[in-house]
């Protein structure tokens, strides 16, 4: 007889098994993936290793239960036949109410068991979550800068995030549901011999086909996740469009809310006719492998009672047989089922593991060089060319710019000119591609980068907006020093925040932004002063600044450089502007141009130039005049 298990192409062949090309490749890919148990195991025991012990022990205590209820099933019903024989006498019917009372003792030993068992299992859940997730924003806080610039690292981290948050926890519940059916098992087919040495052939032979489903099933959920990321990504995408304030405003007025609900209702389409067409192919292919053991279980039942109509058996043997073969049936099923999730948590895995496993260029040095203190001589860059990830042009080529120390120097130039590249380079947020830059001239590339990164103080032409305080927004900016009240002040006033902070309601306690209840926003100018305290706050010799005036208005502008003249006395200042106004203040001044540097020196030496700065310069003022 041959059972022809259309929907999975799988064929069994009674006293023989054949496996299509198919099947054999997909056993390849789960005994490949196999490796990842241990890692996973090493993720739990990391997370929640003494729970384990406690969880171990209830799994084997929950495994025997079955055993006993079948025995005492047996018993129950021999016991049965017996009192129904000799009357309602008590000494007949003493053995069957001890038997009763030890299936319910039985019963709800398991039910206590079992409750011990999801509460130990939450407690695992919750512990190996909050590791992992360290795990996740501890790499994604280390990997190179570089690696923002791929798509597929995005698409990597956006899985690694929505599935790592369970999937170890899950194969961990598999690998311990494996463990208690394998106990369970292994005593049921001890007492399913006597009965006949091919039960247990027939128990595996039946369930099978349940675990080329599910092996199946989960190589094509992994298939279709990885190929269905971006537009998981794109439909988060549109949901943020269309839910945050950012663009609010925007959309509001140029009327784009249908255009990105019609957007986002195409990507879920997309993505809910993939899950029904898995969920469809898992439905027929669970239902055929259901049938198929169906007819196993059927044949040996009939098998089983004939032989008691034969008088061959009891009742209670054929009670205990019925019980055993069914159970055993159902634990071999969820054994083979509980395989096929594992390879399909492992499939998911493997994202966890690769972003984790994902390497640093940026990284420190084998014997790291001291960085200095403070600077003497200044910052260059020798030669430096450089060109982001997957960009089709050079940024810098071969550009050689110095900054002296303790002077304030200002870069100009036109959008892609390269200015803000200078400050990613200095801070070592990439490294070039050919040439340097140089502290006192020793190499970066030398220095710790810890100790490099403390050296500086940073705006970026975007600061970030924090929701927290007034005072931990600002003291964020030198945590180690753990700075006091007065300092925090301090560096308000020198950015000039000290005036929109004074006008809110709890003062430098007061909640910003409208991510938490209670929040205030402020301007984007407002917030441009706050990101400046930071950056004053830090104490560096060395600040870089990127566009810091450009939300303020022109008599702001003139009053914040007054201030920040005196207060960066001393530091060596980088600062990128676009405002020839700001500019003109700086102590040298380097004009860019396609990566290079074409113009330098003072404001007025650059007028009497008569080059291309000049040419800007009249052209602004003119602008705002």
């Amino acid at each position: 007889m041959i059972a022809y298990f259309h929907a999975e192409r799988f064929w069994v062949i009674l006293g023989g098994m054949a496996v299509n090309q198919s099947a054999a490749g997909l056993f390849r890919r789960f005994l490949a993936h196999l490796p990842y148990i241990p890692r996973a195991l090493r993720l739990v025991w990391a997370g929640a290793g003494r729970w384990m012990f406690l969880w171990t022990g209830l799994l084997v205590i929950q495994g025997l239960l079955p055993i006993a209820t079948v025995y005492l099933t047996r018993i129950l019903v021999d016991d049965l036949v017996a009192v129904m024989g000799a009357g309602t006498i008590w000494p007949a019917a003493r053995p069957l109410l001890l038997c009763v009372a030890a299936v319910a003792a039985v019963m709800l030993l398991d039910e206590i068991a079992e409750g011990l068992i999801e509460w130990t299992r939450t407690q695992q859940a919750e512990l190996v979550k909050d590791h992992i997730a360290g795990l996740i924003h501890q790499k994604s806080i280390s990997v190179d800068m570089a690696y923002y610039e791929s798509p597929e690292y995005h698409d990597h981290m956006f899985r690694a995030q929505q599935e790592a948050q369970y999937r170890p926890v899950t194969l961990i519940e598999q690998a311990g549901a494996i463990f208690q059916n394998m106990i369970t098992l292994i005593a049921m087919t001890a007492v399913l011999i006597p009965l006949g040495a091919w039960l247990p052939v027939v128990l595996l032979i039946s369930t099978v086909p349940a675990l080329y489903v599910v092996l199946r099933h989960g190589a094509r959920m992994h298939e279709s996740r990885v190929r269905m990321t971006a537009d998981e990504r794109r439909a988060w995408y549109y949901n943020w469009l269309l839910t945050n304030v950012v663009p609010a405003s925007e959309i509001r007025i140029m009327a784009l809310g249908d255009y990105f609900m019609q957007a986002y209702r195409g990507v879920r389409g997309r993505l809910r006719k993939e899950s029904l067409r898995l969920e469809r192919a898992a439905g027929l292919g669970e239902l055929s492998a259901a049938v198929f053991g169906l007819l196993i279980t059927a044949g040996a039942m009939g098998w089983m009672v004939w032989r008691a109509i034969l008088g061959e058996i009891s009742l209670g043997v054929l009670a205990f047989f019925y019980q055993a073969f069914t159970r055993g049936q159902g634990l071999m099923s969820n054994l083979l089922h509980n395989l096929g999730q594992i390879y399909g948590n492992t499939l998911f895995l493997g994202d966890l593991f690769e972003f984790l496993g994902l390497e640093t260029r940026i990284r420190d040095p084998r014997q790291p060089r001291p960085a200095p203190t403070v600077l003497r001589h200044g910052i260059a860059f020798k030669n430096v060319t450089f060109r982001y990830p997957n960009g089709r042009r050079d940024v810098l080529r071969g550009l050689d710019l110095f900054i002296p120390a303790g002077k304030m120097v200002a870069v100009v130039g036109e959008n892609g000119a390269g200015k803000t590249t200078l400050i990613k380079l200095v801070c070592r947020l990439y490294d070039p591609e050919q040439g340097g830059v140089e502290l006192d001239g020793v190499d970066i590339r030398t220095l710790s980068v810890p100790e490099l990164r403390r050296l500086v103080a940073v705006l970026f032409q975007e600061p970030v907006q924090y929701s927290a305080s007034v005072a931990e927004n600002i003291a964020l900016g030198d945590l180690a020093g753990a700075p006091s009240r007065q300092a925090i002040e301090a560096a308000a006033r020198a950015a000039g925040a000290d005036g929109p902070v004074a006008r809110l309601p709890e003062g430098y306690d007061t909640l910003l932004g409208k991510w938490f209840a209670g929040g205030t926003e402020l301007s984007v100018g407002e917030w441009h002063r706050l990101a400046l305290a930071r950056a004053f706050l830090r104490q560096a010799p060395i600040m870089l600044l990127d566009e810091p005036t450009s939300a303020m208005d022109s008599w702001a502008e003139a009053s914040w450089m007054d201030r920040f003249r005196d207060l960066a006395a001393g530091r060596t200042t980088l600062l990128i502007t676009h405002r020839f106004t700001t500019a003109m203040r700086a102590d040298i001044i380097h004009v860019m141009q396609q990566g290079r540097v074409v113009e330098c020196g003072t404001h007025a030496e650059l007028l009497s130039a008569g080059g291309r700065y000049a040419t800007s310069w009249i052209a602004q003022m003119q602008e705002r005049g």
